[in-house]
Formats: structure tokens, sequence, C-alpha cells
């Protein structure tokens, strides 16, 4: 690297600091604005203001190529500034896949406890949402300790522009719920989703009760919760049985308690990671294709002394026989040495991306909040 190339990215140092600070002015100001409009109940959207801005912006910057540049981040800017009008006016907003009182839901409730908590039908649509701003953090599942890797969530992973921010791993804990002045000796059916029942099987078998199957553990508490039979009791969470107003009638009942579910958090800002713990990152890649490419990809992370703590392939899409990689490797990816890993993985990969960074995975344990 030359001297003048040094000099220059020194200069452009110098002028990202300045415009950090130029930065933080603004949306400080912003914030004014956030609380002006709440107290007079106006839209956080002002399109004639918006156009105004541009229209100003336009004639500031005299460079006929750089006009188009400028303007683009002028659009991106006022992006910025509406999501964080509406966080500070309404309150975080999480998208979760699922209905109220499954497990998506206590997990986002979990590690948001004091945000609303917004369900989607499907993993995509809730991605969706934090990817166009309508939500600020999307709270999906991305591993399973039974059923291994959740396939289309890795691939939005992929695919997407969201960052994963965050990791935490939800045990599944099943337990035995039924309506108010119901007791374990009224009980004659169970309801739940089948891997629930299957879970706790062993309990159920004991007790000879009957097993009724439902679209998910949330749908059979509300069932129950409905139906205000006294033999009729549901397979669910304890936050569902709050959810429902029913009672728990027993806790603990899943044979095992290995089940764990593990969930990621994914934002369109990426955010200064907690202090304390270890970092973990999120690698993502398809090797060149030429043979050893993999084998010299994964030498180049070791060889730059980071440790992979998992490695998986997944077929790309719409392309038969095309594989892209999942890696998680422990430490910090925006250290030096983790940028001259990059840069020398990148020789080996056709595509590569940082999908996350965070600091040490967090159990849920039930009744707490992170």
């Amino acid at each position: 690297m030359s001297e003048d190339l040094q000099a220059i990215r020194s200069k452009i140092a110098e002028t990202d600091a300045q415009m950090a600070e130029l930065f933080v002015r603004r949306m400080h100001l912003v914030r004014e604005v956030a609380a002006y409009k709440k107290a007079y109940g106006l839209p956080i959207l002002d399109a004639a203001q918006e156009a105004r801005v541009l229209e100003r912006g336009a004639e500031r910057v005299r460079d006929a190529q750089l006009g188009g540049y400028y303007r683009a981040f002028l659009v991106h800017m006022m992006d910025l500034s509406k999501q964080y009008q509406r966080r500070l006016t309404e309150g975080v907003k999480v998208a979760y896949s699922g209905v109220p009182g499954a497990f998506a839901h206590i997990a986002a409730g979990r590690i948001f406890p004091d945000a609303v908590l917004t369900p989607f039908s499907s993993f995509r649509e809730a991605y969706a949402a934090a990817e166009s701003g309508a939500c600020d953090y999307a709270v999906i599942p991305i591993e399973n300790s039974y059923a291994g890797e959740v396939g289309p969530a890795m691939d939005l992973m992929f695919d997407g522009e969201l960052y994963v921010t965050g990791v935490y791993t939800l045990p599944v804990t099943q337990n035995l719920l039924g309506v108010h002045g119901s007791r374990i000796a009224d009980v004659r059916r169970v309801v739940s989703h089948p891997q629930a029942l299957s879970q706790c099987e062993a309990y159920i078998r004991r007790h000879g009760w009957q097993t009724v199957s439902a679209e998910n553990t949330a749908a059979a508490a509300k069932q129950v919760a409905e139906s205000g039979d006294p033999a009729t009791a549901a397979v669910a969470s304890a936050e569902t049985a709050a959810l429902y107003d029913l009672e728990v009638l027993d806790h603990n009942i899943n044979e095992s308690s290995v089940n764990t579910t593990k969930f990621a958090v994914f934002t369109r800002v990426r955010e200064d990671r907690r202090p304390g713990g270890e970092d973990s990152f999120i690698l993502m890649f398809t090797a060149a294709d030429v043979a050893g490419s993999l084998a010299k990809a994964i030498n180049v992370i070791s060889d730059y002394g980071f440790n992979m703590k998992t490695l998986r392939s997944r077929p790309v899409k719409e392309k038969a026989w095309e594989y892209y990689f999942y890696v998680v490797v422990e430490g910090d990816v925006s250290s030096p040495r983790g940028q001259r890993m990059l840069d020398a993985l990148s020789g080996q990969c056709q595509k590569l991306k940082v999908a996350g960074h965070y600091t040490a995975e967090k159990e849920l344990k039930e009744g707490e909040t992170v």
C-alpha cells in the first residue's frame, strides 16, 4: 500500500469522525422532532417536508456526478430518522413468527420485555417486517437441539440484508394446563402439538389419557380455555397459561430436559455489543469453483487463530448442486486480526458475508428477562 493511499485513507477517517459527530447531533434533533409530534399527535411521515429536504439537498451539491449519490444518502438518512422516531413514539417493535403463547412469542418477550410484539404467519414475513423498518427487530428460530437447523431461517440469513446481533437459547419446558378449579384427577384427555405430546409421552401414558393433536401449543391452550372443560388439559408453556387464563396443574412434564431452541435477533442497524462474555460471529460463504477451495477457506479461518464452533452446508436456492456454508466462529471479527482474516478468506470465496456478531449466547430462563 502506497503512502499516498494511506494519507488519503487517513483524511477519510478524519472526515468520518466529523460525520459521526454531525450524525449524533442530527439524531438528537430528530429526538426533539419525535417528542413534538407525539405531543401534538402528528404523523411520523411528513412527505412534504421530505420533498423539501431533497430539494434543498439538490441545491447544495453542484457536482453533477455526486448529486444522485447525495440524494440517496439523504433518503437513507430520513429512513433512519423515521425508524428512530417510531421507536421513540411507539416503542420498540419486535416481529416473530407464530401466535401469542408460541415459543417464538415467549423468546421475543424474554429478550424484549418492554417491546410491542407483533406476530406474523411465517419466518419470511417476520424477517421482511424488520427489513422494511416496520419493526425494529425480528426474533426467529435458527436451530433446535432435536430437529437441527431451521433451514428457511438460514436461507433468509444468507439472502437477506439483516444482521444478527444476538443469539439466545430457550429451553422447551412443557406444563399441564387446565381451567381454573380443575385437578389432575379430573383430566381425561390432553391437547397439544404432536411434538409436545411426544415429548411428554411417558407422563401421559402413566395417567392413561387420550391425546388430541392441535396446530401448536398456544392453539391447544386456547382450545382448553374456550371449552371450560375440566376433563381436558393442554400441554404448553407457563406463559401460555397466563395468556389464556389457565391454571398450571403440573410443571415440567416433558421427559427430556435437553430440548432447546436457539433464536437469533435480526435487525437492520448493527448495534454495539454488550460488555462481558465471549464474542462470536457468523460467516456465510460460497466456495470458489476450484478444487480444494472449501478446505482452503476453512484453513484460512484457523490460520488466523479463530476457532470454529459450527460448520454446516445448505443448498443454494435455484442453483442445483451448489451450496453455501454457515460457520459460527469464536472471536472478534471487527478486530485487526479479524479484518485480515476476512481479506484472506475473500480470495477463496465467490460470496462472503459476515451475517452477525454478538457477545455470548444467553439462556432464556422461565421468569427471567435479559
